[in-house]
Order: structure tokens, then sequence, then C-alpha cells
């Protein structure tokens, strides 16, 4: 399947189950409610009962299990894309469930690699240590000058050490940028192999990720993971630009949002589908 034809069927998909995509919106509204309801409940628990603290951590439990539900679901909307059938995969609670948790395993898996490089880098530039002595003696020096006095960071370190300073934030930076993008993609193929299998093991497998993308062929991926982000930022920006001329139009997002996830998530697994 080309590229175009691709992000075409994955748009259109969402709208040829509308009962799933409004199953799914009113579990993505109870969830937030669940959790929001749990933090305000803790609230209560801090101020007066430590009993309405329990409550509360019990409400945000069940509402971050409706979260891997959906979740889990996602998943089985890129299977669905890699198999090519033409309707939303039913709900399945358990399975739904207990892939949720599997792909969160997963995107921290891989996630945590690029993370602990980044710090190395940080580490290794002196860019948390530098900023760390600048902040130190910059809340040292307000403390102790003289009332209606205002201290300048400039005024307690050389040009020198801004100049290291930056040189670090940009290396750190660029590194950062680089790792997260090239990680990002191996996560999106590593949803598909969890899709296809339904294996933790199989997903979790970084260096055959990386042969799937050469498989499929690089430009394909980065290209259709592009559009995705491309039409996802138009449609969001169209609501924007609404909102400011029918004040409340932002309301869509709670279908629009739903409809983006279940296209993302098939058109993964229709780039998928190539090799699978």
């Amino acid at each position: 399947m080309d590229i175009i034809e691709i992000i075409k069927e994955g748009f259109v998909f969402p709208s040829t189950d509308l009962t799933k995509l409004a199953i799914y919106i009113a579990l993505s509204i109870v969830a937030v409610v669940l959790i929001f309801l749990g933090f305000a409940v803790m609230g209560l628990g801090i101020i007066d009962n430590a009993l309405f603290t329990v409550l509360g951590i019990i409400v945000i439990i069940f509402g971050i299990i409706v979260g891997f539900i959906l979740s889990g679901y996602l998943v089985s909307i890129v299977k669905s894309g890699i198999d090519q059938t033409d309707s939303a995969p039913e709900f399945n609670w358990k399975g739904n469930l207990i892939t949720g948790i599997k792909y969160l395993v997963m995107c921290i898996v891989y996630y945590i690699i690029p993370a602990i490089i980044v710090l190395i880098v940080g580490w290794a530039t002196n860019l948390f240590g530098m900023s760390y002595d600048m902040m130190t003696k910059m809340i040292i020096a307000s403390m102790n000058a003289p009332a209606n006095t205002t201290v300048l960071i400039t005024d307690l370190f050389p040009q020198s050490a801004f100049i290291q300073l930056g040189n670090a934030m940009i290396i750190t930076g660029i590194v950062a940028v680089v790792l997260f993008i090239f990680f990002a993609l191996l996560q999106t193929i590593a949803q598909a192999r969890l899709a296809n299998t339904d294996n933790l093991g199989y997903s979790l497998n970084i260096a055959e990720a990386f042969k799937d993308i050469g498989r499929i062929g690089w430009g394909k991926v980065i290209a259709v993971v592009i559009l995705i982000i491309i039409v996802i930022i138009v449609i969001n920006a169209i609501i924007n630009v609404l909102n400011a001329y029918v004040p409340g139009i932002s309301i869509l997002s709670i279908v629009v949002t739903p409809y983006l996830v279940f296209f993302s998530s098939r058109a993964i697994g229709l780039l998928y589908s190539d090799i699978a």
C-alpha cells in the first residue's frame, strides 16, 4: 500500500464504525473523570480524613485501569490495520487491559534508553553541574542582597561561563532531539510488532524493530509518520482558529482527538502490513 493510500484509508477508518468510536470516547471521559475525582478525594483526605486518601487512591487506580484498556484497544486497531480488516475490533476488556500494560512497559523501555544517554551527555558536558552552580549562587546572592536591590546573574559569572553553558545546552539538546526522534520511530514499529504478535518480548527486540524499518523503507516510514503528524496538527489548528470565532467549539476535541488517535493507529498498522 502506498503512502497516500495509507493516510487516506487510515483517516476514513474511524468513521466506518462510529459505535466503537463512541465507546472509546465515553471510556476516555470516564478515565479522566475518575483520575481527577480521585485526586480531589485524596485532597479531602489530606485536609480531613485519611479514609478519603485511601478512597481517592482506589478511584485513581480504576481510572488507570480504564486507561490501560484504552491503550490496549489502540494496539488492537493497529492489528486491524496489519490484517486490513474492514471494521474496528471488538472491545476485549481483559485482553485490552493486559495489552495496555504490555504497551506501557514497551514504551518505558524504548524511551528510557535515550533518556539515560541524554543524562550521560548532560553529565559529560557538565550541563547539570554548571546549571546547579549558577542557580545556587543566584539564590544565595539574592538572599544576601540588600533590600530593594536586584541581583543580575550576569554580575555573578564571567561571559565565558555563559558560553560554556550555552555550548553544553546545544550539544545535549541536539543529542536529545536526534535520539528521541530515532527511538520514536523504533517505538512506532515496536507497537506494530506488539499488535501483530501480542508478544512483549518480540516488541522489545530493538534490533529487529530497526531491521523492520529497513524492510518497509526508512523513507516510507518517515513520510507516513510526518504526514500523520501534519494531519493532526492541521486539524487541531483549524479547531483553534474556529474557536476564536465561535467560542466553545473547542469542545469538539472530545470527539476529534479520539478520531485522530484511531486514524494514527490504523495508519501504523497499514504501514506495517507491508512486511507482516
